[in-house]
């Protein structure tokens, strides 16, 4: 089977080098919201939208008019990957899987795309890019595959390159047998049916007192002065390590599970409903705001999304797979009788069954149910919330039957 496969690597441009790739972000940056407002006004003078081909021929006029002549000192690659982005926007909008497009603002995100005429020197630890040349970088690990695509991106005053990669793989069995139920939290950010914890990285709140003090200084700083540029790059910087490190965590969290289990059974949590605003309207205000407000940020610190997703692509490539299970009832469920009551969850921390009695603590209990729910959907299939507890014996070990059902053939990419 076909795999893709990014690598990114910080590059070290010179200064004429960077200033041209400044430059075409910032081109790529223009086409986008120019070709936004082009479909926007087309959809307000109640014409039909253009399509890829319809956007290329007014990039071709934008380029002879003396206005914007100056497209025509960026690669024309770029300019057209950035109108292929606006109409996967637009389609993921209609699918339902995005917001509407917007507008891209200056330094927010700044990058550009070379589908072809890339060149890769790993042995000099160089590429060449068109109309850039050749740029150093710095070389972590082989690049493995052929090269599709290279992105250039910029972030916390640094650039980076993504190559994209494809190549043939053997769909091979996962190396490992066993099944594990994990059920994710903000005080433990996952507990496994094994018994075992995983303490939260919190990644914003260990950086949060340092980061409200770099935007105290930013906003009292002249816009647009030199000190107001430095007080911004201070603050980007601080987010640049607040996302590492949570993406540093999850990697190496995602990497342990997937190596040594070949199913693992999550929640199917829906985090963008779990951390909607509760502040509500100004006729209806919201309740207990601020206790939200925190818990929507604690919820988000831990990057729940980014977490299934690499699981996904990891056990998938591995072999193995991932079941994501209703979450319902899964605190308030007794692993040992199935007894559903929500006085049996005591605390954050203690599950006491009322009906028999069996306690333990909660988030293993939880981990145990969803562990069972896995059972039953990958042995049944559908909706079997109301039989998990047959599938669960909290003085037995971890039973091994359903990974045999996981060995039944390759999971595809």
């Amino acid at each position: 089977m076909k795999r893709l496969q990014a690598f990114k690597f910080e590059v070290r441009p010179n200064g004429e080098q960077q200033l041209q790739m400044c430059r075409f972000a910032g081109s790529c940056r223009f086409v986008f919201n120019r070709a936004l407002a082009l479909q926007k006004a087309r959809h307000e003078g109640g014409e039909k939208k253009l399509g890829y081909a319809g956007l290329c021929k007014e990039l071709g006029a934008w380029k002879q008019s003396p206005e914007t002549g100056w497209l025509t000192q960026a690669p024309s690659q770029p300019l057209q990957q950035a109108l292929k982005d606006l109409e996967r926007a637009y389609k993921n909008f209609f699918k339902g899987r995005a917001a509407f497009p917007a507008f891209k603002k200056r330094g927010r995100h700044d990058a550009f795309r070379f589908p072809q005429r890339v060149k890769l020197d790993q042995g000099n630890a160089r590429i060449f890019l068109p109309k850039i040349g050749w740029i150093r970088y710095r070389k972590s690990r082989e690049v493995v595959g052929t090269v599709k695509n290279v992105t250039v991106s910029a972030a916390a005053g640094k650039w980076f390159v993504s190559i994209q990669t494809e190549r043939e793989v053997e769909a091979g069995y996962h190396p490992a047998s066993g099944i594990v139920g994990v059920d994710a939290g903000v005080a433990n950010f996952a507990t496994l049916s094994t018994g075992e914890f995983i303490a939260p990285v919190n990644a914003l709140g260990k950086r949060k007192r340092q980061l409200a003090r770099a935007q105290r200084a930013l906003s009292r700083k002249q816009k647009f002065s030199r000190n107001w540029i430095k007080a911004k790059a201070r603050v980007q910087t601080i987010h640049s390590r607040i996302g590492n490190t949570r993406r540093d965590h999850l990697h190496k969290l995602t990497t342990t599970l997937s190596k040594n289990h070949a199913a693992i059974v999550i929640e199917d949590l829906q985090v963008r409903n779990m951390a909607r605003s509760a502040s509500g309207t100004v006729d209806q205000p919201g309740r207990n705001v601020r206790a939200k407000t925190g818990l929507n940020r604690s919820i988000l610190d831990q990057g729940w999304g980014e977490f299934r997703r690499q699981l996904e692509y990891k056990q998938a490539w591995r072999g193995g797979i991932v079941e994501a299970v209703a979450p319902r009832n899964t605190s308030r469920t007794c692993s040992a009788c199935g007894h559903v009551a929500k006085e049996s969850r005591r605390s954050q921390s203690r599950f006491e069954c009322v009906a028999c009695g069996h306690t333990a603590h909660a988030d293993v209990n939880a981990a145990r149910n969803i562990l069972a729910a896995g059972h039953a959907v990958m042995a049944c299939g559908g909706d079997v919330s109301p039989y998990w507890h047959l599938g669960t014996n909290t003085a037995a070990p971890m039973k091994q039957e359903p990974a045999e059902a996981t060995h039944s053939g390759p999971v595809p990419a």
